[in-house]
Formats: structure tokens, C-alpha cells, sequence
């Protein structure tokens, strides 16, 4: 419904302005019948006979007394943006070329400046993950700071996923940033460049079997790490480290052999949609690393893929997390093109542990909390106890 509705309205401006902006405000209606509380003031919950009585009342207002005339277009587009954009930090209204953005965010050879960034609707977003070495890290932006503007555009309208991707570029290319810094702002210019040559990057660690770092779960990320880095992880004994840190975006097919190298189980979890169909997760095959202890690190831009990874390995008791609490980003994601070439992403259905909870925005929460600690070494120095212990 809502892809013939994008499209009809679209060729329905060419017709008649003034006649569109009041049609366009009546089909909001509709959404008004699902019953939640949308117009602000309203704090009980409204009957949809109430709601469209509202909702009448303020189409005559504007009609009557507002003092120009409303583009149709412009209500339009920020009207789908308002509605998709607030209902979680996933879900997104974009346009034809941030959906094109979208659907190359997997690419390794995408130029980036390191930034990621976690927005709630109504708010400037804010940097929750920077990997080391990256160029955002090389002009020192830090942890909890603001971005209000993204190459002279405002991010306050843009969703979480537009306002990442508009720092992600197929060709090198500089990237202005205004930082909120104070009482003031301060413009930053970012080189993008490609940060990874590979999804993940191993780093050999004295009383370890070594720190395995994920930056994103995409195939052929655990591909590449069963050719290249599981015949020698299956020789060693000592624990082994789980960097998910930033690690903000994968696929859940990865995520799931990612955990089968530590165990083995018929449910691991499950999704569950809106009608509570629920798509039970399962780990067949050969648990190749099942002997070897394991400790996960995250931070806040530990995301989707990768905090199912850490729950799971957690809730099996497989191993301690140390970090920070994730956002909780945990739900399967799926695009929508309407027919003018804009589209919906959704969150689709949401990840429940087996015991039940969910974690959809609650996140993962750690053993050892590193709370405003980022720095590799700080992580390392609370890791030390545990590997006594196995």
C-alpha cells in the first residue's frame, strides 16, 4: 500500500497544488488509526474517531490561516522523512542516492573517515565509535562529540543510517564536519580513505591465542578467516580475544558462523516479527574452536550483527564481555524501493535471546564495564585477570 500510495501522490502534484497538501494531510489520518499517540499535547490515548476530529481541526487552521501556501512537495517528503525517521534509530526515509549508498555499504574499497555515529530522532548525532588510525581519529575528534552539519548540511533531519553513509564516498574525497565543541562550533575537514584491506585483522598477543578484530561481519569475512586464520586457531589453547569494537554493520548469516566456531546448538535465538512469527537461529555446523576460552570486547559502535554475536557467546557462558553497554540495534532490516525511487528502510523483526529478552534497545551489557575508557591499552589492562582464569 505504501508503495502505490508514493507513487500516486507523486503524479498527483502535477495536477493541483493546493488540493494535494490537504489530501496528503488527510491520508496521515490513516496512520492515526493504528492508535498510538501521534499529535503532541496529547497525552491519553486517542479513539481514531478522535483522532481524525484532530486532525481535521488542524488542516482547517492551516488552511485558513497560515500565511502561504505550503509546498506539497516539500510537506511531503518531510512528512514520510518524520514519520519513518522517528520510529527507531534504524528505520530511514532516503532518497535514490543514499539508497544506492546503502546497498554498497558492505564494499571494502568505499572511502571513509572512521566516524561512527548513533542518532535519535529530533537530534544531532553523535560519534560513538572511531577505529584507531582512522582519519577521524587523526584530527581528533573524540568519543560523545556532536556533528551538526555534514558538508554545510544539517544532519538534524538526517536519520542514523543517512547521516553514516553521507561519510562513506566510492572516491577519495574530503569530508567537512561542524563539530558542536562548547558554547560554539568548529569546522573540521576530514581526508577519506579506505580503512581495512580485509574485514578483520588478527594481531598475535602474548598469553593469547591472539586478537581477532571484526570491523564488519560482510561476507566474505568469515570466508577469509576460515582460509587464512582457522588451521592455526585450532592449534592453540590459550584464550582468545573477540575484538567487536566499532564493529557496526554485518549480516546475520556471518554473524551466526562467526558463533558456531565456539559452539554448537539447534537455537541460539530467535527473531521475532510483529505478529510473533518467530525464525529460530541455529549453529550446525563443526564448532572448529570450541576449546579455546574467549573474551569479547565491545563499545558502543558494537551494532546488529556483531551484538548478537556477543549475547549469545555470553548467555551460553562461552565468554565474559568487557566494554560497554551496545545500543541495542538488534533487528533485521529490510528496504523498500517505491516506485518514484525513494525508499523505506524497516526494522522487520527483532532479535530475542533464547531465555526471551530482547535486547532491542537496551543493548548488550558487559562484565566489566569500561565506561568512558576507549584506549586498546585500558581494554587490555582489565583482560590481564581474566586470562589467569582459564
Amino acid at each position: 500500500m505504501m508503495v502505490k500510495f508514493g507513487f500516486k501522490f507523486k503524479q498527483m502534484l502535477k495536477k493541483n497544488k493546493r488540493i494535494i497538501f490537504f489530501a496528503f494531510l488527510a491520508s496521515v489520518s490513516l496512520l492515526l488509526l493504528f492508535g498510538k499517540d501521534f499529535i503532541p499535547g496529547i497525552t491519553r490515548k486517542l479513539t481514531p474517531e478522535e483522532s481524525l476530529r484532530t486532525l481535521q481541526g488542524v488542516i482547517k487552521i492551516i488552511r485558513n490561516d497560515y500565511v502561504k501556501e505550503p509546498n506539497p512537495t516539500e510537506i511531503m517528503t518531510g512528512a514520510f522523512k518524520g514519520l519513518v525517521d522517528s520510529l527507531d534509530p534504524i528505520s530511514s526515509y532516503m532518497d535514490e542516492k543514499t539508497i544506492d549508498k546503502y546497498r554498497k555499504r558492505r564494499e571494502l574499497n568505499l572511502k571513509d573517515t572512521g566516524l561512527i555515529l548513533f542518532k535519535n530522532y529530533g537530534n544531532f548525532p553523535v560519534v560513538i565509535g572511531i577505529p584507531e588510525n582512522s582519519p577521524a581519529e587523526e584530527k581528533g575528534i573524540q568519543i560523545g562529540e556532536t556533528i551538526s552539519a555534514i558538508n554545510d548540511q544539517s544532519t538534524l533531519m538526517m536519520s542514523m543510517t543517512e547521516a553514516n553513509l553521507h561519510l562513506k564516498h566510492e572516491e577519495k574525497s574530503a569530508v567537512k564536519l561542524k563539530v558542536l565543541r562548547g558554547s560554539g562550533s568548529e569546522e573540521i575537514l576530514i581526508e577519506s580513505r579506505n580503512l581495512f584491506t580485509e574485514p578483520y585483522f588478527f594481531n598475535p598477543q602474548e598469553d593469547t591465542s591472539g586478537i581477532l578484530r571484526i570491523h564488519h561481519l560482510f561476507p566474505p569475512c568469515l570466508d577469509q578467516i576460515d582460509q587464512k586464520l582457522l588451521p592455526s586457531l585450532k592449534k592453540k589453547t590459550q584464550p582468545l580475544i573477540l575484538d567487536l569494537r566499532n564493529c557496526d554493520d554485518g549480516d546475520i548469516k556471518e554473524a551466526l558462523r562467526l558463533i558456531n566456531y565456539f559452539l554448537k546448538a539447534d537455537e541460539i535465538g530467535y527473531f521475532k516479527n510483529k505478529d510473533g512469527t518467530k525464525e529460530i537461529l541455529s549453529c550446525h555446523q563443526k564448532d572448529d574452536l570450541k576449546h579455546l576460552p574467549i573474551i569479547v570486547w565491545t563499545n558502543q559502535a558494537t551494532i546488529g550483527a556483531a551484538e548478537i554475536v556477543a549475547v549469545v557467546l555470553k548467555e551460553f557462558k562461552k565468554a565474559p564481555i568487557i566494554g560497554t553497554t551496545t545500543p541495542g540495534l538488534t533487528a533485521k532490516k529490510k528496504l523498500f524501493v517505491l516506485e518514484d525511487g525513494t525508499g523505506l528502510l524497516l526494522a522487520s523483526s527483532i532479535f530475542h535471546m533464547n531465555s526471551g529478552p530482547e535486547i532491542w534497545l537496551k543493548g548488550v551489557k558487559p562484565d566489566v564495564d569500561m565506561k568512558n575508557s576507549h584506549d586498546t591499552e585500558k581494554y587490555w589492562q582489565k583482560t590481564v585477570p581474566f586470562l589467569a582464569k582459564f
